[in-house]
């Protein structure tokens, strides 16, 4: 179990965060830069205001077919049409509803085109998402990284020409970036709808079931709830920060979306890590075996490397943001970038264990978790970004994921009887502390920020072996090992 896990993890985090920082970096960014932060803090806050009533989109579907496959590979067969024709039916909801809300909040003419592409995108997007679902679930998670890249190697080809080539770098709109992010989106479904027809261990039947759609509607309306839950305290924040702001409003999340974008980055680690945990703990809870170890694995994995990242941007975000935007002002960003990246250690935590209490099926439990974070965020939010702007939805989310953490840690320990390590919990906060000496040590140097900054990267890796949260040893045993 532990080489499997590793040795996909590995596998699956290489292909992504290599495919998508050159999207980030190369061509978000540039998108950004291109077209200024007003236009693309508007296109982010639609963006969000997309993603936050993705309920209507995907209500739920993906995770409870993740763990139906994960549990009998062979409920795709029944599962999988009417769940797509469900999702073709919400589609069409979902852009109706949408479009009639942002018309709503005052969005008109250019405004609602925009939006209109963006949800086109979101469609795309989650149909990808479903699809690469019932790959994970049937354990193939090699085929499930690599189809995680294809939509997004597919626009760095079609951005990086848009972007590169004079005659058009030189009139680059948003709106250029908003299509071309729909036309390789459906080429992506299509790759993987194809890709898995193959793989699937049963023949799959395309087939309208009312009943069936109607039973998988009723079963996953937990699910959905949750989606829509987390989707509020998750991705609020760019249409709160634009709506609030007044006259500052498209800047301001423009400057937030800057610092929010390394921690898209970083999340790639989170979320691939989710992605593979969910059916692994689905298949562990079918077979009544103990998850302990597999949650100790996935802890040491995931939040040392959190935090080296979260010290790192505390000691140098402001060199990063002036490196990356070239802006007057940089410090600004570089503050709400620090904000940001310090919820990150949070995020892992909630990847690993509400991933736990999904895979149990505590949907129940979950839902009644989020509702009072949804609470606790809109709050935070409506308090601190009138007062301070990007800074304040920064300090919001740094607030509210570290609520949802100690909670879903809490409710895991209790459902499933998890020990209590001191020693390991120990370790843990020795290792922070040591990193901040390291931070300190590296700063002090009479050399450019660049070279403390790797140097502080070398320690920290040194750290990781010194704690023991990963061993030189069981490096050498994957590489001995056939692949899985």
């Amino acid at each position: 179990m532990r080489q499997q896990l590793v040795k996909n993890l590995l596998f699956v985090l290489v292909v992504n965060v290599l495919v998508k920082a050159v999207w980030i970096f190369m061509i978000d960014r540039n998108v950004q830069i291109r077209v200024g932060y007003a236009s693309y803090g508007a296109y982010q806050a639609l963006f969000n205001l997309g993603l936050i009533f993705q309920i209507l989109l995907d209500f739920g579907l993906t995770q409870y077919s993740s763990r139906e496959v994960a549990t009998d590979p062979k409920r795709i067969r029944v599962l999988f049409s009417s769940m797509l024709w469900t999702r073709v039916l919400l589609s069409v909801v979902y852009l109706a509803v949408v479009l009639l809300i942002g018309f709503a909040l005052g969005y008109r003419s250019s405004q609602m085109l925009l939006l209109a592409g963006v949800l086109s995108i979101q469609v795309f997007s989650s149909m990808m998402v479903f699809l690469r679902s019932n790959v994970a679930a049937l354990h193939y998670f090699r085929t499930d990284g690599v189809l995680a890249v294809i939509d997004r190697l597919l626009m760095i080809g079609v951005c990086g020409v848009l972007l590169t080539v004079p005659r058009w770098a030189a009139q680059f709109r948003i709106e250029w970036f908003v299509w071309s992010q729909i036309l390789c989106y459906a080429a992506a479904v299509l790759i993987a709808l194809i890709v898995l027809l193959r793989l699937t261990p049963v023949p799959v039947h395309f087939s309208i079931r009312p009943k069936m759609i109607r039973k998988v509607m009723r079963e996953s309306a937990p699910y959905a709830l949750l989606v829509f839950l987390m989707s509020v305290y998750m991705r609020s924040d760019a249409v709160l920060i634009e709506r609030l702001c007044g006259a500052e409003g498209k800047v301001q999340a423009g400057i937030y979306a800057s610092a929010f974008r390394l921690l898209d980055v970083a999340n790639i680690f989170g979320l691939m890590f989710a992605g593979i945990l969910l059916p692994m703990f689905a298949r562990m809870i079918a077979a009544k075996e103990t998850v302990a170890p597999a949650i100790r694995i996935a802890v040491n994995i995931m939040m040392p490397v959190s935090f080296i990242v979260a010290v790192a941007s505390l000691f140098y975000g402001d060199d990063l943001m002036h490196m990356l935007y070239h802006k007057a002002g940089d410090y600004e960003s570089a503050h709400v970038f620090a904000l940001l990246m310090w919820s990150f250690p949070p995020y892992c935590l909630m990847y690993i264990y509400s991933t736990l209490l999904t895979a149990r099926g505590s949907i129940r439990l979950l839902n009644k978790v989020s509702f009072f974070i949804v609470i606790l965020n809109l709050s935070l939010h409506a308090l601190l970004i009138p007062a301070y702007q990007a800074e304040g939805a920064a300090k919001a989310v740094l607030i509210t994921e570290w609520t949802v953490a100690a909670i879903v840690i809490l409710c895991a320990h209790r459902v499933f009887r998890l020990p209590h390590n001191v020693r390991w919990l120990a370790a843990h906060a020795g290792f922070v502390g040591s990193l901040f000496v390291l931070a300190y040590g590296a700063a002090a140097l009479p050399f450019s920020w660049l070279y403390q900054l790797l140097l502080f990267l070398a320690g920290s890796l040194a750290l990781l072996f010194l704690f023991r949260f990963w061993t030189i040893a069981s490096f050498f045993q994957l590489l001995r090992q056939k692949n899985v």
